[in-house]
């Protein structure tokens, strides 16, 4: 074995885990599978429970059984009207990113863009959206595209705010560092301040996802002929209960899907940060 073979070999046997090591990830692995389970469990018992106390009729409150059977029923509806908000979240979502992504390096970067448009977007937030999304229909008509704008107009702030402040917070130790190797504005941006600013800019882009939802289901509540929140204002006029639920159910598990792929798109871009932390 030459030398370089047994440095990789040490290096190797120092960094594997010990089976100590792996049991506890194995066990956080399963309690990280089994928690949100039983705290799903224990959600579903309070709600029969609250039926069963008030003996409340399915008008007022269905049972997660009148749910479930809901679901199976209309499956081939809320699926197809399931796809439809997809559409309008994730196209939404990602032209806030094109769209907040550069005004927050910009507000980051000139404090004069910062001084001249920084209260103009906190006073632009400060706007109920409900407000604007009759005039989104107005302007746009029934079609998909006031969903996207009301899903971008809620997420839009977050995704500034987030990359931001990452480009802010780069350490003073870095900057530094960029000065006295002489690097160029744009190598110091995609080197350091830009990698340094994910962290931060994937916070805000969690917390954006769930808004996008939001406002796709908002803007189908005002004007539309489909969509999970079509199917909710349809289902309230016709005191289909369960069929709203069933509906909410899809809404919640789309958030919790699209929520979890960033995770994993952070634990692989941002992988460093959580070796670090």
């Amino acid at each position: 074995m030459t030398a370089d073979q047994q440095m990789a070999a040490e290096i190797k046997a120092a960094t594997a885990e010990t089976p100590e090591a792996e049991a506890r990830l194995s066990k956080s692995r399963v309690w990280a599978i089994l928690l949100p389970l039983i705290g799903t469990a224990v959600l579903l018992a309070a709600w029969a429970l609250i039926k069963y106390i008030n003996d409340w009729n399915a008008f007022i409150l269905p049972s997660p059984i009148d749910v479930v059977e809901t679901i199976i029923d209309e499956w081939d509806l809320l699926l197809s009207n399931t796809w439809v908000t997809i559409f309008e979240t994730v196209v939404g979502f990602l032209l806030a990113i094109v769209i907040g992504v550069p005004i927050g390096i910009a507000l980051a970067y000139w404090w004069v863009f910062d001084r001249m448009f920084s209260p103009i977007l906190f006073g632009f937030n400060a706007i109920p959206k409900i407000a604007i999304a009759p005039l989104l229909v107005i302007w746009m008509g029934f079609g998909v595209l006031p969903k996207i704008v009301m899903a971008v107009l809620l997420c839009f702030f977050p995704i500034v705010l987030s990359m931001a402040a990452g480009i802010k917070s780069t350490p003073e130790e870095l900057r530094e560092l960029v000065r006295s190797l002489e690097a160029s504005s744009v190598q110091a941006f995609l080197k350091v301040r830009l990698p340094a600013a994910l962290p931060h800019l994937f916070v805000g882009l969690k917390l954006a996802i769930s808004l996008a939802v939001i406002g796709a289901v908002i803007g189908e509540f005002v004007g539309a002929t489909e969509g999970l929140g079509y199917l909710i204002v349809v289902s309230g006029g016709t005191a289909d209960t369960s069929l709203a639920f069933a509906a909410l159910v899809f809404l919640a598990v789309i958030s919790i899907i699209l929520y979890y792929l960033l995770v994993a798109l952070e634990n692989w871009l941002v992988s460093w940060d959580q070796e670090t932390g």
